[in-house]
């Protein structure tokens, strides 16, 4: 089911699981922006209010981006919707929140940022079995022009394939 939630101004299309949480928010810039090396769900530290805005599907994650501070990974530009019906204002929109990740997997992608042109970006934010949220992050390497235009050529070509072969598997 396919829910659009609209707040600022802004609208965020969410897809809804069976207890009304939505299922996923997708950082769809990612995937054209970036070749993806190797992916890891961590869990991320929030607040209350925050978590109700992330099950009310305001939530966006298409400017963020991960980094270490100390040897913590955090994601910044995460943006999360204030609560309207608060007397006060208890976390920024977009402030560092950070990544619960272990140890060895932290000084693993440490040494990975260090190289040239690797970085981190959040995929994907969801809630897991448990409840939990979940943010699925990436080890990412910057696309060039023509690998972006390469990929927008494949993935039409294959779209018209599959509208092509419908056609004929109708008639």
């Amino acid at each position: 089911m396919l829910n659009f939630v609209f707040s600022h101004n802004l609208y965020f299309l969410c897809t809804m699981s069976k207890k009304g949480a939505p299922a996923k928010i997708r950082n769809k810039k990612a995937w054209h922006h970036y070749h993806v090396i190797e992916t890891y769900i961590a869990g991320i530290q929030l607040i209350g209010s925050d978590i109700k805005q992330i099950r009310n599907g305001k939530a966006s994650l298409s400017e963020s981006y991960c980094s270490y501070v100390n040897s913590e990974l955090f994601v910044s530009n995460m943006y999360l919707a204030e609560r309207e019906n608060e007397r006060f204002v208890v976390s920024k929109n977009k402030t560092q929140r950070k990544l619960l990740l272990n140890r060895r997997e932290l000084n693993k992608w440490e040494k990975r940022v260090a190289e040239k042109g690797i970085s981190i970006v959040p995929l994907s934010l969801f809630f897991n079995e448990k409840g939990f949220v979940k943010l699925e992050i990436a080890l990412v390497k910057g696309k060039r022009e023509y690998d972006k235009r390469q990929s927008l050529k494949s993935e039409e070509s294959k779209r018209e394939m599959d509208r092509y072969k419908k056609q004929n598997l109708a008639k």
